[in-house]
């Protein structure tokens, strides 16, 4: 266990490492300039375009810049935002709790909506089972900031039932009231995948000899189902639930542009917009620790869940 966990962290240094490089590489090769944007397109003198880049370490070269980029979020300092003119890891802080809840939120809707919608298909052949593949099919062909759109059309600007984009909630009902229609966008891809696993999940282990002789033997079909059908489907829907966890946090973006939720995914849309080399990197470089965390805990999870797994992934003899 202690060497798989050594190696588990190692590689998730490696990736950080890497990912780090290329997305700060990205940045600064692509085209424009941050000192346009810290000008807002005001005439300056030679010496302060200077004194800008200066400060901001955009004279150097791109081995060094990263080398001190680096350095610093090794000691906890993330830099110092061109756009918000404060330091990132404040504005991470003020944006993080924003995202979190939604993630949350929006993590609670595709566990629920996505497990139940493929029980019940699973265990209801005929129209119950096409209805929930029918919807699950339009569900993951369905891009959030459709759904995003299609949402706010009918409960907010039809029906009223539900705020739209912007506002400023108050206490944690309050926002996550203004949080519904969002989590929501952000859940309905996933919650369809999720629901096509879990039926195809049940449906094998359905066929199995054990689920046929306990049903011989007279054992009741709601005990079938608990104590073996639904307990060994769990092992690929926790592994694919974890996944799409991670894949909420990399989608936020869509859904708090959309919505203007003040959190990392709009802060990272913006950020780019105006080269904020330091942001992009901090948000990025979180999105992708988190990323690789989740899946290590779901790596971990997996044999709690089914003991015929071991962790590197195998079946026991």
């Amino acid at each position: 266990m202690l060497r798989y966990l050594l190696g588990r962290l190692a590689g998730l240094l490696g990736v950080l490492f890497v990912t780090s490089f290329v997305v700060f590489a990205g940045v600064h090769l692509a085209p424009g300039d941050p000192v346009s944007f810290l000008l807002h397109g005001r005439p300056a003198t030679p010496e302060t375009v200077a004194a800008l880049r200066a400060e901001y370490h955009l004279d150097d070269p791109l081995a060094v810049q990263y080398a001190k980029w680096l350095g610093g979020v090794l000691h906890g300092d993330f830099g110092r935002s061109a756009q918000y003119h404060q330091d990132v890891s404040t504005l991470l802080g003020s944006r993080l709790p924003g995202t979190a809840l939604l993630v949350g939120y929006s993590a609670v809707l595709v566990a629920v909506g996505g497990v139940t919608a493929g029980i019940l298909a699973a265990l209801r052949p005929g129209f119950l089972d096409r209805a929930v593949l029918i919807a699950t099919g339009v569900a993951t062909a369905t891009p959030s900031f459709v759904s995003a759109i299609g949402l706010v059309s009918l409960f907010s600007v039809n029906l009223g039932w539900f705020p739209g984009p912007g506002g400023t909630p108050e206490g944690l009902g309050d926002r996550l009231y203004h949080l519904t229609l969002p989590a929501f966008a952000l859940a309905t891809t996933f919650a369809g995948l999720l629901a096509r696993v879990t039926r195809s999940a049940m449906l094998d282990e359905l066929g199995r000899e054990h689920v046929d002789v306990s049903r011989a033997r007279g054992v009741a079909g709601r005990t079938v189902v608990r104590r073996h059908v639904l307990r060994n489907s769990l092992g690929p829907v926790v592994t694919v639930g974890g996944t799409m966890l991670a894949g909420l946090l990399v989608t936020t973006s869509v859904v708090e542009t959309a919505f203007d939720v003040p959190g990392l995914g709009s802060l990272l849309v913006q950020s780019v917009s105006a080269k904020d080399f330091a942001v992009v990197q901090a948000v990025t470089l979180l999105s992708v620790a988190a990323f690789v965390l989740v899946n290590l805990v779901v790596d971990l999870c997996a044999p709690l869940i089914d003991p015929r797994l071991t962790l590197h992934g195998e079946g026991t003899s």
